[in-house]
């Protein structure tokens, strides 16, 4: 069953994210919390957090609305995006202007993109990349949508986690 995109929602966690993250989050790091906070929220209630499609690219996998999204919210004037010099390099900063409503997202959602933004912080933009791919981003030619299913790659999966996977998958068949 192909996950329901949730624009509202894809919205919601981009400007809570936006808004909780350190100054050194640019977009790299936004597509790979969005990523891992998606992956990690099938893992545990098999289904997406937002439910955005992620398509492989050199960099690791890309939220295909970001941009969208960012646009939505930098009109809707809760959020800006200043171009800096980062070590030599352009970088986009987000600023959020306005508190993100927390309405679309449950307390446990919000806890999630917490333990994303403070696990994505302990890298750079470059290793964070390198981190995304896994076994799923090596297996499909650049361009491929990853499959939310191959969010179990990310963990050692025991016998356990296989027997309860191949439950929900015939639940949702």
């Amino acid at each position: 069953m192909k996950p329901v995109f949730d624009r509202d929602k894809f919205k919601a966690a981009i400007h809570y994210l936006c808004h909780h993250a350190d100054r050194d989050f640019g977009r790299i790091k936004r597509h790979k919390a969005l990523y891992f906070a998606d992956m990690v929220h099938f893992i545990g209630v098999a289904r997406p957090l937002t439910g955005v499609e992620y398509v492989k690219q050199q960099f690791g996998p890309t939220a295909r609305h970001l941009k969208w999204a960012l646009d939505e919210l930098t009109r809707e004037n809760k959020l800006s995006i200043v171009p800096e010099d980062y070590f030599g390099l352009g970088k986009d900063s987000f600023h959020s202007s306005k508190e993100p409503a927390t309405n679309l997202l449950s307390e446990k959602e919000q806890r999630l993109l917490d333990e994303t933004l403070r696990f994505i912080a302990n890298f750079s933009a470059t290793a964070i990349s390198e981190l995304s791919h896994n076994e799923a981003w090596h297996a499909l030619p650049i361009g491929d949508v990853i499959p939310y299913e191959t969010a179990y790659w990310l963990t050692e999966v025991t016998d356990d986690d296989m027997a309860w996977a191949e439950t929900q998958m015939r639940k949702s068949a």
